[in-house]
């Protein structure tokens, strides 16, 4: 990694500037030096260590990702609405500092600043210097404190601890069990993370505004007491906080903005599950692919059919808002009983159109009539 200079980038035009280190702009980068562009990155602290834990399927992943960036993997996940769902489809928990090193920016030119203001051909930084470039990708991350977000609590337990509740389950990425009616539901994620250590996580999937994290936690250390995990057991354990939003909530969409959004501020968030870093993964090489060949690297990301897909997961989302605590655990027991090439369709593909809309119908037909109606009520009756 080149350190830029005070003079460094004078009268130089990069090919392609980043603003912003995480996984999507550091995975933008990467890719971006490693087809031969020439790159600027711009973070105030671009090798702060990453300590959010990140989970995906298995084949969201882009090839380039190697077997040593994965801390765990489960070849099945299990969902309880509260009947159980067994999912034969690979979910993997990655080593964040094994991802964050084998994204390689070490050709990248640095600047360790912060980005004051952003434009489609130029980045000002704190300290008066200006990065221009052919292109810039901001992807700094979302900034909508007022949008629908997700919010989660969690605790690092042994695999001997965490083992009377999972039983003969691999992971467990929803137990929906106790939800009540009136009350903001919440469901138990429960997956295997490295060193033989399982993450136990009570998650707010999406709410405007989310369950409060105090709330979390108290519900957490409820449900675990009740499986014989004591409170001095989940009071002593090493902790995760979580709470991002889950789409932004201005008028603008991301295909529109300027410069190029990428990653969970470029509508990269699924916005009913929140994942967003195995898909910015596996777009950065579409991005990286247009600028190489000097093609417009939105329009390369954002096709008619990406663009139509984005629109219906936000429908999808306003339906999931409205819809009553009870309500959402039917919801996600008609989804569960969908196949797996269904759900798949929905959960991870940006640019399936007829896919992803025959999913959503094949959900709803799964449902009873009411629900089926709020469904719809609901995605016509816009709340993001």
């Amino acid at each position: 990694m080149s350190e830029a200079g005070d003079d460094h980038h004078e009268g130089r035009t990069y090919d392609v500037a980043v603003v912003g280190a995480g996984p999507a702009g550091r995975a933008v980068a990467a890719r971006s030096t490693a087809a031969g562009l020439d790159t600027a990155l711009v973070d105030p602290a671009p090798d702060r260590p990453w300590h959010v834990t990140y989970g995906a399927w298995s084949d969201e992943l882009p090839s380039w990702v190697g077997a040593k960036v994965i801390a765990a993997q489960s070849n099945t996940v299990t969902v309880y609405t509260p009947v159980r769902h067994l999912i034969e489809r690979a979910y993997v928990t990655l080593d964040t500092r094994a991802l964050q090193q084998s994204l390689d920016i070490s050709a990248a030119t640095t600047f360790a600043d912060t980005a004051t203001s952003v434009s489609s051909d130029s980045v000002s930084l704190h300290d008066g210097r200006k990065v221009t470039a052919r292109t810039v990708i901001d992807a700094r991350g979302l900034r909508a404190p007022q949008a629908p977000a997700q919010s989660a609590f969690g605790i690092f337990v042994d695999r001997e601890i965490a083992a009377p509740y999972l039983g003969s389950d691999n992971a467990v990425l929803m137990d929906w069990r106790g939800v009540e009616p009136g009350r903001a539901p919440s469901f138990l994620y429960a997956i295997p993370v490295a060193d033989g250590r399982v993450l136990l996580e009570e998650t707010c999937l999406a709410g405007a505004p989310p369950v409060p994290l105090a709330e979390l936690q108290d519900r957490l250390r409820g449900r675990l007491e009740h499986m014989g995990i004591t409170r001095p057991t989940v009071d002593t354990a090493p902790t995760e906080r979580v709470y991002f939003a889950l789409c932004g909530h201005d008028s603008v969409p991301p295909w529109r903005s300027d410069p190029l959004l990428f990653g969970a501020a470029g509508g990269m968030i699924h916005p009913a599950t929140g994942y967003s870093v195995a898909a910015s993964l596996s777009a950065a090489d579409a991005v990286v692919d247009a600028m190489a060949s000097e093609r417009d690297p939105k329009a390369a990301l954002w096709t008619a059919q990406a663009r139509a897909v984005h629109r219906l997961r936000r429908r999808g989302l306003s339906s999931l808002l409205g819809l009553a605590p009870t309500d959402v655990v039917r919801f996600f027991d008609g989804f569960f009983e969908m196949s797996p090439e269904r759900q798949r369709t929905y959960l991870s593909s940006r640019d399936d159109l007829a896919g992803v809309a025959l999913s959503m119908s094949r959900m709803i037909g799964l449902t009873d009539r009411t629900l089926a109606l709020r469904i719809m009520r609901g995605a016509v009756l816009s709340r993001t």
